[in-house]
């Protein structure tokens, strides 16, 4: 037999579909029309019956969603279903004050559901009413607002768990731009759900008073208009007034359940009725209790034995099936409710993770226990190579939301130190730590702080480059980078710090410019044998033969990290790898030492990177060494397999910490690079020996420097008095 076919039949569904804007325009339109137009009451009866088939369908829609921000149209359509029913309440009331008759789904509600009682129809509304406005509306509106507050004040911890991951790698595009938009769209749902509980208070309010104005009304013009008696007045307006409040309160009490089901769901992708299955019968032994306890009740004086002995039975029969699922299966529910339950469980405790912490998003398929718990003990010691820590007061530079542009900038500076100096910067993770004082930042370097700040949100720094004498009205401190003088300065000063030389900046561009000066003095740090291996292994689709060359038998991995380690210590860039990587492989054979390899490989990186310290094209302005205290300091310099370093007395090391600074802070003075250009036998010795002191002054060689460029001297560094005396009886016996 060949199969029905259904695209034929659904042809027609999807045309409606298509039209669906239309539809709700239509309809709204009618709802405005039925506030003012009188319409008959048959066609009033199945706007009644619409109105209480709508209520239906959304509850049950709301029972099998399983995710409740998948239903974020449900305050809007919450909206439209009350103004609905509000125009339905005016067009009975319309018609029961001018007829005396509402149609027969009011009869109905008046002469069947309450038996014609007035009385009793009175006291079935307030009651309604009652449990509407006070225990459903008013609770499903406390929970909306608490579940508002919390989803939006944890927005920043969310959206910045995921730009982390983003940066980190962890994630693509793609991904990020999903989790933003749900995260997006559950903030969206819960505060407007907030704002759309009102909605259903106000509608329970509203029934209470058009209800009462129905009944006054009705008694009045059954008395004075119809000229019926007092009796016969308030017995027939008040039924029909009570009928017409219980048709309108009905579908307001089955929409106000719905909204606090919604509200009260957790998701654990399954509708409710598979998730209230799953916990309520996941404990056998409680099944099995709540039948003992029936059979006690049921053993009262006076209570009836028949419903609590049968109701006993059946929860001592499901405890019993549960029971001998759970020895079969090891789960209560079965197998599949067991993989449910892991899976439920490993996707929760994910969640939980990333947002708390980026790393922990790379958990992907749950796994068993027995197997999953080691791997998890062993993420406990891994450390993040380079991290930014923050705290509280600071969260709004990484919201995207409000603007914050903390972590696009990151990812920013990580690609900069690509172009600049040639190494691929790890991931920067950053989160926040509440031990932190509020506006305070800093940065950790596998786990240690190397550098810290302070920030101050919704301010600008102004730093007084330019020696300005103007004081400036905010808070003094110093820069963090340049150690400048600086003042944090509102918006209404801002104009007056410009206009007077200052160089002003937001919050961000100093935590990034901060940040981009420390990877940069921490980038030898950064670069691991991992990261020199996939450098070698990129550049081995281009260069084969050099590689071939260079490994494994003249140099080891490790003695390149060394030597490219050397070089990025002294701001030297590394982007020209084969040419760095072809002056090992010619001098491997004179030394395998990487201080030497790094000097001899500088000399032929000059050209790059000396062009840098220029105060003109081809001319380097720097500070030159008196040659007997060079001849003197090149007898000094101490040489073993690993290091390189000078031994020099006190009385020598405090005078030249002296002379080197009197000359280098008159080239910062005027704008220029701090430069000292020695031979090429003690420029690294005197480097590491003075490296802690002066981390800004670049020392060059003379065989470094390009043939074109020349030396315009700002100082000589002359030698101390003892180095010159024991020079004279040197020159004596010569």
């Amino acid at each position: 037999m060949a199969a029905p076919d259904t695209s034929a039949a659904s042809a027609p569904l999807a045309q409606v579909l298509k039209r669906a804007d239309l539809i709700f325009t239509g309809g709204l339109f009618l709802t405005v029309l039925l506030l003012i137009l009188p319409i008959p009451s048959v066609l009033l009866d199945t706007f009644l019956a619409l109105n209480i088939g709508l209520s239906l369908l959304v509850l049950l829609a709301i029972i099998y969603v399983k995710d409740p921000p998948e239903f974020s149209s449900f305050p809007t359509l919450l909206l439209a279903l009350t103004l609905f029913r509000l125009a339905l309440n005016i067009s009975t009331t319309r018609q029961v004050l001018v007829h005396g008759y509402g149609g027969e789904v009011i009869e109905a509600f008046g002469h069947f559901v309450i038996q014609g009682n007035y009385i009793v129809g009175a006291v079935v509304f307030l009651i309604l009413v009652v449990i509407n406005f006070v225990v459903i509306t008013k609770g499903a509106g406390r929970i909306a607002e608490v579940s508002a507050r919390f989803t939006l004040d944890a927005l920043p911890g969310k959206q910045m768990a995921i730009d982390a991951e983003l940066n980190a790698g962890i994630i693509d595009e793609v991904t990020a731009t999903a989790r933003r938009l749900k995260v997006q769209k559950e903030a969206d749902f819960y505060g407007a759900m907030d704002g759309a509980s009102k909605f259903v208070r106000g509608d329970a309010i509203a029934g209470i008073i058009i209800t009462l104005v129905n009944v006054v009304g009705g008694f009045a013009i059954g008395v004075l208009q119809m000229g019926m008696s007092l009796g016969e007045s308030l017995q027939k307006f008040t039924l029909l007034s009570i009928g017409d409040g219980l048709v309108s309160q009905i579908p307001a009490l089955i929409l106000s359940v719905g909204a606090g089901l919604l509200v009260t769901r957790a998701s654990e992708n399954s509708n409710l009725g598979t998730q209230l299955a799953g916990q309520l019968l996941r404990y056998p032994q409680a099944m099995r209790i709540t039948a003992g306890m029936m059979v006690a009740f049921g053993l009262m004086p006076g209570m009836p034995m028949l419903p609590f002995f049968t109701l006993a039975g059946i929860a001592g029969f499901l405890g019993k099936l549960l029971l001998e699922q759970e020895a079969k299966t090891g789960h209560p529910l079965g197998a599949e409710a067991a993989t449910a339950a892991r899976t439920g469980a490993s996707n929760l405790t994910s969640k939980s993770a990333r947002a708390g912490e980026a790393a922990a998003a790379s958990a992907s398929s749950p796994a068993p226990v027995a197997s999953g718990a080691p791997e998890d003990v062993r993420k406990l010691i891994d450390i993040d190579v380079f991290a930014i820590e923050i705290g509280y007061g600071l969260l709004g530079l990484a919201d995207s939301k409000h603007g914050g542009e903390l972590l696009a900038r990151v990812t920013g500076v990580r690609k900069s130190l690509a172009r600049e100096k040639g190494i691929v910067v790890p991931p920067v993770s950053v989160r926040d730590n509440l031990e932190l004082e509020p506006n305070d930042y800093r940065f950790l370097l596998r786990g240690k702080a190397v550098a810290r700040g302070q920030l101050m949100p919704g301010r600008w720094l102004a730093m007084n480059v330019s020696g300005s004498k103007v004081r400036l009205k905010g808070v003094p401190t110093r820069e963090p980078v340049f150690n400048l003088d600086a003042t944090w300065i509102d918006e209404t000063e801002k104009k007056t710090a410009e206009l007077n030389g200052f160089t002003v900046v937001d919050p961000a561009s100093v935590l990034i410019t901060h940040l981009s000066e420390t990877l940069k003095g921490s980038a030898h740090h950064l670069l691991g044998r991992q990261e020199v291996q996939s450098l070698v292994d990129h550049l081995k689709q281009s260069q084969p033969a050099l590689i071939s060359e260079l490994l494994p038998d003249l140099v080891t991995i490790g003695i390149i990290q060394r030597v490219l380690q050397n070089l990025l210590r002294e701001n030297v860039a590394i982007l020209n790898q084969p040419l760095i990587l072809e002056g090992i492989a010619d001098f491997a054979s004179l030394s395998k030492n990487p201080d030497d390899l790094s000097e001899l490989v500088r000399r032929r990186l000059g050209l790059y990177f000396v062009p840098e310290y220029e105060c003109r094209p081809g001319v380097v302005r720097a500070v030159t060494l008196d040659p007997r205290l060079e001849q003197w300091l090149s007898a000094k310099v101490h040489r073993s397999p690993t290091e390189v370093g000078l031994a020099l007395d006190p009385a020598t090391g405090r005078h030249l910490i002296e002379q080197i600074t009197k000359h280098t802070t008159e080239l910062i003075q005027q704008g220029q690079p701090a430069v000292i250009v020695v031979s090429a036998e003690i420029r690294l010795p005197l480097k590491r020996f003075f490296e802690s002191s002066f981390p800004r002054v670049a020392v060059l060689a003379y065989q470094e420097l390009p043939p074109a460029t020349e030396i315009e001297n700002a100082g000589i560094i002359t030698a101390p008095v003892h180095v010159a005396r024991a020079e004279v009886p040197l020159k004596a016996a010569a």
